[in-house]
């Protein structure tokens, strides 16, 4: 049987998730991975996979069936993702849930009209946290959702914090309110504001001669990222940096209290508790490039989300033992 093949555009944290995440599986294969840096520089334990400048990517327009789109959603999948979705199927992780509406709207009308499938916002927020959202909203309609997020390093909101003018490196940590969790699993349905369930906690690299102060405030007033929060910046070394946050546990919770029937009290809970964000991230970007490529097959073409791709889909395993061993 032919594998399916894939690209990969990005090298940072979530590339190098998504290529140990394609060495999992059997029914996939990584054709090249494509860079903005000097390929000469970038050396792939795997010889047979090429790598190439981002503006090669167009050559391979018939050697990769879906492109996996690994970059940042504050400034590089808004111009990347309907640019490779003219040409690829694609999968990404866009994560600024404020702006998805515009951005399915821009990859959906690129995608349609290539007759490609481009499957948008994948990963667990957005992503399998939007999943169980739904899922607990459609089957406890008397309730309440609630997601909280961490204590862990945030891929997205460290990217957007990294794009800060002076700031040479950096890394975000979400912190939920320990507080506000309990009161959500007891059934109370409390009303939260969004400082009352996160902090934002940041630790800072600045470039050497840097306004430290226009810094912080340009992170703290950020909008869709850190300025409906209680955000604290700290400045550190950059070897403190390489010390004490070189890794990147993640995580979190979606809770739905509600009632049914006579007002019996319902607790819905979903959680993941990550050792590695980008690499459970990656890992979820792979499984749904395999539905990307069937969806395609099926001439299903456009921008789809996780609430159109069924679950059968991402799964390497036939309909046959899905009901054997997983139903």
């Amino acid at each position: 049987m032919s594998k399916i093949k894939l690209g990969i555009v990005g090298y940072g944290n979530l590339g190098k998730g998504a290529i140990e995440a394609i060495k999992q599986t059997q029914d996939m294969e990584l054709v090249a991975v494509f860079t903005r840096r000097d390929p000469q520089h970038l050396h792939l334990d795997d010889q047979n996979v090429k790598v190439a400048h981002i503006s090669e990517a167009s050559d391979y327009k018939n050697d990769i069936d879906v492109m996996l789109l690994c970059g940042g959603s504050a400034t590089d999948l808004p111009e990347q993702t309907p640019y490779f979705a003219s040409m690829f199927n694609t999968v990404d992780s866009f994560d600024t849930h404020a702006k998805i509406p515009e951005f399915y709207k821009s990859v959906n009308e690129v995608a349609t009209k290539n007759n490609t499938t481009a499957i948008i916002s994948v990963g667990w927020d957005p992503g399998l946290f939007s999943i169980n959202r739904v899922m607990a909203d459609a089957i406890i309609p008397n309730g309440e959702n609630y997601t909280f997020w961490g204590k862990g390093l945030s891929q997205g909101h460290s990217d957007a914090v990294r794009r800060v003018t002076g700031v040479k490196n950096g890394v975000q940590y979400t912190i939920p309110s320990e507080d506000a969790i309990e009161n959500v699993r007891s059934g109370e349905n409390p009303e939260l504001s969004t400082a009352e369930k996160h902090n934002r906690v940041c630790y800072v690299v600045a470039e050497e001669g840097a306004d430290q102060a226009a810094i912080e405030h340009e992170i703290k007033t950020m909008p869709n990222y850190f300025a409906e929060y209680n955000t604290e910046v700290n400045f550190i070394s950059e070897e403190e940096l390489k010390r004490d946050h070189s890794k990147a546990p993640h995580g979190g919770f979606v809770i739905r209290g509600g009632n049914t029937g006579a007002g019996h009290k319902q607790i819905y809970e979903f959680s993941l508790k990550l050792d590695s964000n980008p690499e459970f991230t990656s890992s979820v970007l792979v499984a749904y490039a395999r539905a990307a490529y069937r969806l395609n097959n099926e001439k299903q073409f456009g921008a789809k989300t996780v609430y159109d791709v069924a679950p059968g889909y991402i799964s390497p395993r036939s309909p046959e033992e899905l009901r054997r061993d997983y139903l």
